[in-house]
């Protein structure tokens, strides 16, 4: 099965690595087949959190904010690509999020971390599990840490170890089940409740 995912990116610093972690996972959603999109926090700037996007009237909210949201409303799921700052999550990474909400219901995201040391950002994914599951978006059991990030892959997200490429299937595979699930899930109560926007998902509406 084929899923829309959004690879969502949080750093914003000029000598930033993780960046290439980020291209990495792009790069793999793309040859399993899925439509993969990098949402990098350094190419849609959104300000410090004033209002989140539902609070705009329709057509009113800065253009970034319309791009963002509605990726992350034509998404089955969201990969979290994080760093580890000050045992917790980058700001710009958890300011983009929490512009949103609704987007995020009922489907599953997965977190890959990230650090220039041996533990690869691990006391960041502690916090970020609890920030997903308040989002309605909850994370996969596994994760996919990475440590010494800047030596992991080149420019292009090209791993320079085999054992990547070998570690994220088992990664990726449990994602897409999850995402298999809940669209299925989604689908059957849109088809129950039938919402006259989305009939279309319901057997015999065409």
């Amino acid at each position: 099965m084929q899923f829309d995912i959004p690879v969502i990116y949080g750093s914003v610093r000029s000598d930033r690595q993780g960046i290439k972690a980020a291209l990495f996972m792009v790069n793999t959603l793309a040859e399993r087949g899925h439509r993969a999109t990098l949402l990098d926090a350094n190419e849609h700037e959104h300000p410090l959190l004033d209002r989140m996007y539902k609070e705009f009237e329709p057509g009113t909210a800065p253009e970034p904010m319309d791009t963002v949201a509605r990726i992350l409303q034509g998404a089955d799921g969201y990969v979290i690509v994080c760093a580890e700052y000050n045992h917790s999550v980058p700001p710009a990474l958890k300011n983009l999020l929490d512009h949103y909400q609704k987007e995020y219901l009922y489907k599953p995201s997965a977190i890959v971390t990230y650090s220039a040391g041996p533990f690869g950002g691990v006391r960041g994914l502690v916090n970020m599990r609890g920030i997903l599951a308040e989002l309605g978006t909850p994370s996969i059991p596994s994760a996919f840490p990475i440590s010494a990030v800047q030596d992991a892959f080149d420019e292009d997200g090209r791993p320079s170890d085999p054992a990547y490429a070998r570690r994220v299937v088992k990664f990726l595979d449990e994602f897409e089940w999850y995402a298999e699930a809940l669209k299925r899930q989604r689908e059957k109560e849109t088809c129950e409740t039938r919402i006259p926007t989305q009939q279309n998902l319901c057997r015999g509406d065409g």
